[in-house]
């Protein structure tokens, strides 16, 4: 017959040999009481009004009723002030003419001249803007929608072009007109691009409260184009820029004239602060990005400096290819 051994006991663990050797009896789950203790680190949640109400105890009829509490008179409302009234400038009457060599030399618009390429592409740009301004004043915001920024992250890049030939294209506007501000400071550009004279300006008016803006404006021969210059740089252009100087006089340039477009030319955003500063006063932002030098971490570092303004837009320059095969100008040249 076979013979059968007697299997080895499987080893203990460690908690099977320390039972052993002191001797703990087994071990039992503890018992669970039957009501847990309230949390101490938890707030009572606030009663509704109704729960309150249903706790409140009724009054025994046979105590006396309860006075009512007199409350306190409302404090009197604080009366609104009254907005300022603002009154339109009077521009000088003094005609400056505009050199139309200049615009020859830099590539501007020719305003008695044919309509071209460039003309028409501008045409676009200031739909777009006349559109957003119609759009502000729906909303009641018409009259910051009017003061549009022009800039660049980088300098070289176009700017004072485009500013200059958007200025050009919406002074063309038959129930409009434009002021072209050089904000600029540091390097000034617009007067020599137009031929016009050098005098006091911008930042003259901001620096000094004895000052009228229209002072310093000059009229052209351009019907509708107005023109202030960038004035004397100081090295507290951002600092004046951010006075309430600058707001009050914007405010008198746009809020009694609803049909007024002001177009800024500042320096670079990624070069000078002065744009920054320019972007809590206007309603637009045009950001002229070069096609062929303009990067796409410069581009979203100067749309991040100037999002204080509500609307922001691109501007593509120097761009010499389009997908649609769109060619402006032509058109209007072909004979009959």
């Amino acid at each position: 017959m076979t013979e059968h051994r007697k299997l080895p006991d499987p080893p203990k663990t460690l908690l099977e040999r320390a039972e052993s050797m002191f001797g703990l009896g087994g071990y039992t789950p503890a018992a669970v009481p039957k009501e847990l203790k309230k949390p101490v680190n938890r707030r009572p949640k606030r009663a509704t009004p109704k729960a309150r109400e249903a706790v409140i105890p009724a009054q025994d009829a046979a105590a006396p009723p309860t006075q009512p509490v007199p409350q306190a008179a409302p404090a009197p409302l604080a009366t609104p002030q009254p907005e300022p009234v603002y009154e339109d400038v009077e521009f000088s009457t003094t005609v400056h003419p505009i050199d139309r060599d200049c615009l020859m030399r830099h590539g501007l618009i020719q305003p008695e001249g044919q309509v071209t390429e460039l003309l028409e592409e501008f045409r676009i740009v200031k739909r777009q803007v006349l559109q957003s301004v119609r759009k502000a004043r729906e909303t009641g915001s018409g009259a910051l929608a009017q003061r549009v920024l022009v800039c660049s992250p980088h300098p070289d890049e176009g700017k004072s072009y485009c500013a200059a030939n958007l200025a050009i294209a919406l002074a063309a506007e038959k129930d409009s007109e434009v002021l072209l501000v050089d904000a600029d400071f540091a390097k000034p550009s617009l007067l020599k691009m137009l031929g016009l004279p050098k005098g006091p300006g911008f930042m003259d008016i901001l620096a000094r409260e004895d000052m009228k803006v229209e002072d310093c404006v000059l009229a052209t021969d351009i019907a509708g184009l107005h023109v202030l210059p960038a004035g004397n740089h100081t090295t507290s252009d951002s600092e004046y820029l951010a006075s309430h100087r600058t707001a009050e006089v914007l405010d008198r340039l746009t809020r009694a004239a609803p049909n007024r477009i002001v177009i800024f030319d500042s320096p670079p955003a990624l070069a000078a602060s002065q744009a920054a500063e320019l972007a809590d006063h206007v309603g637009q932002a045009i950001v002229v990005a070069r096609a062929d030098r303009t990067g796409q971490s410069a581009l979203e570092d100067a749309l991040t400096l100037l999002s204080s303004c509500p609307d922001l837009k691109l501007l593509l320059n120097a761009a010499h290819f389009s997908p649609s095969g769109r060619r402006f100008g032509a058109y209007y040249g072909e004979d009959a």
